[in-house]
């Protein structure tokens, strides 16, 4: 028998759930101790939304940042062209200990 009413239906109630718990657990988890999760649950529905969306925003950025990172040393190595850490240039051998 279909409900006469709008609203959540049976089929879709669990879908909704997991969305819901999901992005909770994602803004209490990358939050970084900024939420707890009485506060987003709580949460009007656009500030969780506008919260979890910055969130995933940020998190994307600094990953795309990390693999151009990543993929510049990996094109070094392949090139042959490893630089040493700036603590090490200037350094030709050992040098006795001054006493």
């Amino acid at each position: 028998m279909d409900l006469a009413f709008f609203g959540l239906t049976s089929e879709i109630t669990p879908q909704y759930r997991s969305n819901l718990f999901t992005q909770i657990h994602e803004i209490v988890f990358h939050g970084q101790g900024g939420y707890d999760w009485g506060t987003v649950y709580n949460m009007p529905i656009w500030l969780r939304k506008f919260t979890y969306h910055k969130l995933k925003e940020y998190y994307d950025k600094q990953n795309s940042q990390n693999n151009e990172d990543l993929g510049s040393q990996t094109q070094k190595v392949k090139d042959g062209k490893i630089e040493l850490p700036s603590h090490f240039k200037g350094q030709t051998g050992k040098r006795a200990p001054k006493y």
